[in-house]
Parts: C-alpha cells; sequence; structure tokens
C-alpha cells in the first residue's frame, strides 16, 4: 500500500474496502486490552510457591525476627538480590517496600522539599527546577515531575540511549536543570539498551551540572531479557565511581514484574551520601519495610542461579506475544512508510509511529473496535507528542491468541487512518 504514489481512485477504493473491513470487526463486540505492561495471569503463576516458603521461620540467617519493626534498610539477604539485579555493591543497596515508583516518588521529593545533601542542596530553595525527560518515554515518570512541579524537557531517544551530545549541552548550560529520567534497559516504551559509550556520558554529567543533580536511573527491566545472549548493560555505579561522580545517581529496581506485581520488593542503590540523606527523611515515613516478604524472596532465589532461571520462564511465556506483534507489524508495514517500530530483546513494551499526526486518530479507532491502547501522547511529558506518532504497545496480559486478534484490528485501524489522512490532504 503506496500511498504516496496512489490516485485519489485507489484511495478512495482502499478507504471503501478498510471501513468495511473495520465495520466487520466493530461487530465482534471485542474486548481486548494492550494498554499497560503488567504480567500476566500465567507469569504471575511462577512465583506462587513464595506461599508458605517460611514455614513458620521468620528468622534471617543474623537471627533478625522480620515480623518486628525495624531494619530500614531491609534485611541482608535480599540487599544480595538487589546489589545483583542493579550491579551494585550490597552495602550501597536498600531494600524497601512492594514499589519502585514509591521509592522514586519518595527520593524525588526529599530532594526537592529537603535535599539529599544537607538543607541547602534542596531543589525547591531554587526558583526553576528541571528535569530532561528521554522521549518517547514512561508517562509514571512524568507523572512524578508534574506532581511536584517539576519542569520538563524532552531529549531525543537515540539507538543508544538519549542523545548525550543534546544532554551534556543543556546539563552544561542551565543549572535549573537537576536531574534526567532513565530507563537504560529495555527502554520503556523503545526498548533500547544504553550503549557502554552513553553510560559513560551519563556518568560524567555530574563534573558538569549543578551539585544537586541527581540521575534517576530505573533500570526496571534489568533480568527482563528475552534473547538468550542479551545485550549487556554497563554498570552505572561502576562508571560513576570511575568519574569520581558518585553522588550524582540513584539507581532503582523492583521484583514487580519477577514476582507477584503487587508485592515485590523495591530497591534503590547510591553512594553512601545520598543513601544518609535519603534515610534520614525516610525515618519520618516508616519505621521499617515489610521484612516477611523479603525473607520470602530471599528464600525464593537462595539457590544460585535461581533468578536467571526463573526470567528463562518469564521469557518463554512473553516471547510468543512479542512475536505476534512484530509479525503483524512486518506483514502490514514492512514495505510501506505507514509504520515504523522497534522490536526489543527484552522488557514489556513495543513502540510504534504512525505517519506524523494519527497516533490518536488509530487509537481512538482501536477503542471503538474494542482495543484498548495506551493513550496517543502518554509517552511524552504533559501528555504532548509534538508528531503525534507514537504508540506504546504492551502485549504482556492477554494471551497469544488475543495478541493476535489485536494486532488484525491495530493494523486495520494504522490503514484506515493512513488512508483516510492521505485522502483529505
Amino acid at each position: 500500500m503506496e500511498l504516496n504514489s496512489a490516485s485519489k481512485e485507489q484511495l478512495a477504493q482502499w478507504e471503501q474496502d478498510l471501513a468495511a473491513e473495520y465495520q466487520a470487526i466493530k461487530a465482534k463486540q471485542l474486548n481486548l486490552d494492550l494498554t499497560r505492561g503488567k504480567p500476566s495471569s500465567e507469569q504471575l503463576s511462577l512465583s506462587d510457591a513464595m506461599d508458605g516458603i517460611l514455614n513458620g521461620d521468620y528468622k534471617t540467617a543474623d537471627g533478625t525476627d522480620t515480623r518486628n519493626y525495624g531494619g530500614l534498610d531491609g534485611i541482608a539477604e535480599i540487599q544480595a538480590i538487589g546489589a545483583e539485579i542493579l550491579t551494585a555493591p550490597v552495602e550501597n543497596v536498600l531494600a524497601g517496600g512492594n514499589s519502585s515508583l514509591t521509592l522514586m516518588h519518595q527520593a524525588m521529593s526529599v530532594a526537592y522539599f529537603f535535599g539529599l545533601n544537607g538543607a541547602d542542596s534542596a531543589w525547591s530553595k531554587e526558583s526553576t527546577v528541571k528535569f530532561l525527560c528521554p522521549v518517547p518515554g514512561y508517562d509514571r515518570h512524568f507523572a512524578v515531575c508534574e506532581h511536584l512541579g517539576i519542569e520538563m524537557v524532552t531529549v531525543p531517544m537515540t539507538a543508544n540511549g538519549p542523545d548525550m551530545d543534546v544532554v551534556e549541552k543543556l546539563v552544561a548550560e542551565d543549572h535549573a536543570i537537576k536531574g534526567m529520567w532513565c530507563v537504560p534497559k529495555y527502554s520503556n516504551p523503545t526498548g533500547v539498551v544504553y550503549s557502554d559509550e552513553t553510560v559513560q556520558r551519563i556518568a560524567a554529567l555530574g563534573k558538569v551540572a549543578a551539585s544537586n543533580f541527581r540521575v534517576f536511573w530505573d533500570n526496571a527491566y534489568g533480568v527482563h531479557d528475552l534473547s538468550a545472549e542479551p545485550v549487556a548493560l554497563a554498570s552505572i555505579f561502576d562508571a560513576c565511581k570511575a568519574a569520581g561522580t558518585e553522588d550524582s545517581v540513584l539507581q532503582f529496581a523492583s521484583t514487580s514484574k519477577i514476582t507477584f506485581a503487587g508485592a515485590g520488593v523495591a530497591f534503590m542503590a547510591a553512594s553512601s551520601a545520598n543513601l544518609a540523606g535519603f534515610k534520614k527523611s525516610l525515618g519520618f515515613m516508616t519505621i521499617g519495610p515489610d521484612k516477611i516478604n523479603q525473607l520470602r524472596h530471599a528464600k525464593f532465589f537462595a539457590a544460585p542461579g535461581s533468578l536467571k532461571a526463573h526470567m528463562e520462564k518469564h521469557a518463554a511465556i512473553i516471547k510468543p506475544r512479542f512475536a505476534s506483534v512484530l509479525s503483524h507489524l512486518e506483514e502490514a508495514f514492512g514495505n510501506n512508510d505507514l509504520g515504523q517500530w522497534e522490536s526489543a530483546d527484552g522488557g514489556y513494551f513495543i513502540s510504534f509511529d504512525t505517519r506524523p499526526g494519527l497516533a490518536k486518530e488509530v487509537v481512538k479507532l482501536a477503542g471503538e473496535a474494542g482495543v484498548k491502547l495506551t493513550p496517543a501522547g502518554a509517552t511524552f511529558p504533559y501528555g504532548n507528542d509534538p508528531q503525534d506518532a507514537n504508540i506504546r504497545i504492551a502485549p504482556t496480559v492477554p494471551t497469544v491468541a488475543q495478541v493476535d486478534e489485536a494486532m488484525k484490528v491495530f493494523v486495520t485501524c494504522v490503514k484506515l487512518a493512513s488512508v483516510r489522512q492521505a485522502l483529505a490532504a
């Protein structure tokens, strides 16, 4: 389907055929959901053995009774697992509750209101606070900034991560920029893995940025590989140590997409100074995390190699869903310019770009045909995609058959919206 060279008559015929196909789809009254990157029930069941795993023994190796208060850092056994996921020293890892988003919001709130390195470092003392946001990116990150009134500045994503030429220029020239969001491995939604050079350049930002600049390094998909030979992500902790910028990065991760999405364990890795500043405020918010849940996770992953083996089971469930999406996209758009996409070797999303000006219309058409998609614009700050092109596809929750059905609808909606745009031109 080459729209640029088609006659008005050909376009009109395509529109008529696609409209009839679309009406037939609507008649099916489908109810399919590709909106959020949640684990499927099949994936959640992989961790059912955690129930009852403690068998009445609530003591950690050092004798701590996990049923009681205390332990702001979390238990040592789960800190070790967090250190493995984040490739950071265990003494620099804090284990919290079930949500890394909570930890990120808390850390940003502390940096904003109280300062991570004393009251003088609080962002709120300055007239303007800005954050760099690689786009397309994660809507919940943007929502945290919006909630705290932090101005967001977009940075283009490349195949190697954020455009570091742009990042370095902005950070050096504007000290109102206090940080940057990063999803460094299988970035949400593009699936990009930051290159070694990008990691090193991000680590070096602390040399030119404001002293209270912090990168929020959300390594949510650090162990969510789909390939047997995944691309390795360089350690940002090691890169910062080599650059002498240990205070410039806060790392986050969780087991939310590893075990139970609503009952996982969240982690934060940071320099000793940042951890001390954070815990000074955290101590007013909680007496300690759910150490029982931490202990059952530690027991579940106690055997060497168990985490890797567990993630291979996840991959076996997710891969056919990704394959279905990519197969439909390649068949429909592989030989034309109606859409572009990026195929990831891990994570939870596939990023698709329509022709400019069509994302909202495609999402609307799909919704009316019974396929829910993430709102167009969600992958940009303030919900504003200047090109109105990016759509995030999240195929993990439906069955493979449902993903297949949903993608047939998606392809029809993209084609129909594209032909109608060409007709109106």
